[in-house]
Parts: structure tokens; C-alpha cells; sequence
């Protein structure tokens, strides 16, 4: 836990302590504790745990998607790679793809938001997203308090 009396700035020693974990714990691409984490954990307010982050980033460690979170970066990489595509498309891919497969049957429900932010590590709104396009597509439909579900077949798009 860093020390709230010692001569260095926290958020550099948050830095330090989310650096270690990244060496020790995470690879490429995984998702790193959130602004609202560090806040919940090191019982600090947000201005400190952005510059811990912020730190970070500058140090070439870890890369921010708007809406998505930070990420730990590939050695040499300095900012998001390799998906050009938002997130929330992303996701409502992967939907997609099991409904299509059959894993997701037609008039049943879809995933829980809160399943899909866990399976995902994504943010809420990001999920949001993705399902406002799969419903927007026709692949899904909502209804108010209980859910959203699976199109029938005749509603799916014919071509992609």
C-alpha cells in the first residue's frame, strides 16, 4: 500500500505498484485496473489515480480506448494497435456469431449486460452499444424490464 506520508507523490507510487502488476501478472492487450478501481482500492480521488495512469502511458506501458479502458501495451508499442474496429462492433460480432451458430437460440434472451461487461472487460456503455447495433441490425429485440432477446429468423439481415 503506498505510504500517504512518504516523500514521493502517490500517484507515482500507484504508478509503481499497477507497473509491477502488469510485469508480474498481465500480457499485451489485457485490461488494467480502471481509474475507478485505483480510486476503490488506494482510497484515492480521481485526479490521482488519471496521473497514475497517465504516468503510465507516457512511460509507454499501457494504452486508453475511450470508452473501453486501458490496456497494457505490446513491448514497443506506444498506443491502441492491431483493432481498427470500436469495440462495441466488436462485441456485438462475437453476439452475432453465436446466434448464427446456434448457440443462441431465436426468442430466447440474450446475454445479460452484466455478463457481457464481465465476459467482455468492457464498460457498460460499450455492451449498450453493441447491443443497440445488434438490435438495430435485426439480429435482437428488447423488452422493456425483462430483456433482450433473439430475433426470429425471418427479422436477421439477409446479407452482411
Amino acid at each position: 500500500m503506498p505510504n500517504r506520508e512518504g516523500g514521493t507523490y502517490l500517484y507515482l507510487q500507484i504508478s509503481e505498484v499497477i507497473k509491477a502488476r502488469i510485469i508480474a501478472d498481465l500480457s499485451p492487450g489485457d485490461l488494467v485496473i480502471s481509474e475507478a478501481g485505483i480510486q476503490r482500492e488506494f482510497k484515492v480521488a480521481r485526479t490521482t489515480a488519471r496521473r497514475a495512469i497517465r504516468v503510465l502511458r507516457n512511460q509507454g506501458l499501457v494504452h486508453t480506448r475511450q470508452g473501453e479502458g486501458t490496456f497494457v501495451n505490446a513491448p514497443g508499442q506506444t498506443g491502441p494497435s492491431g483493432r481498427q474496429t470500436p469495440f462495441y462492433r466488436h462485441i456485438a460480432d462475437e453476439v452475432r456469431k453465436r446466434i448464427r451458430s446456434g448457440a443462441l437460440v431465436p426468442g430466447k434472451p440474450l446475454p445479460s449486460e452484466v455478463d457481457l461487461v464481465r465476459e467482455f472487460r468492457a464498460a457498460r456503455e460499450t455492451v449498450r452499444r453493441a447491443l443497440t447495433l445488434l438490435r438495430e441490425e435485426g439480429w435482437a429485440y428488447s423488452i422493456p424490464h425483462r430483456g433482450s432477446f433473439v430475433a426470429p429468423v425471418e427479422q436477421w439481415p439477409v446479407s452482411e
